[in-house]
Order: structure tokens, then C-alpha cells, then sequence
């Protein structure tokens, strides 16, 4: 994952969520896409709707 996208995940993670900065800032590529994953998946599929 590149820089700038794992920047944007946190941004809006921490902007949407109950995460502190801290907390997403420590974690693992990995984890960050999956909580992106889990929090922001079903948004797009509203919008579709």
C-alpha cells in the first residue's frame, strides 16, 4: 500500500470513527485495510442502491 493511501485511510478512519490517531497510527497495513474494509465497505453499496 502506498503512503498516500494508507494517510487517507487513517484520515478518514480517525475522522469517522471512534479511533484515535494513535491507536491507527500503530497499526499494520494490513489492519488498516481491514478496518477500513469493515467500516466503509457497506457505504458504497448504499450509494449504489
Amino acid at each position: 500500500m502506498s503512503q498516500a493511501m494508507r494517510n487517507d485511510m487513517i484520515e478518514r478512519l480517525c475522522s469517522r470513527t471512534s479511533m484515535n490517531e494513535n491507536e491507527v497510527v500503530c497499526l499494520s497495513d494490513a489492519e488498516v485495510e481491514y478496518y477500513h474494509w469493515l467500516y466503509f465497505e457497506d457505504e458504497s453499496v448504499y450509494n449504489l442502491m
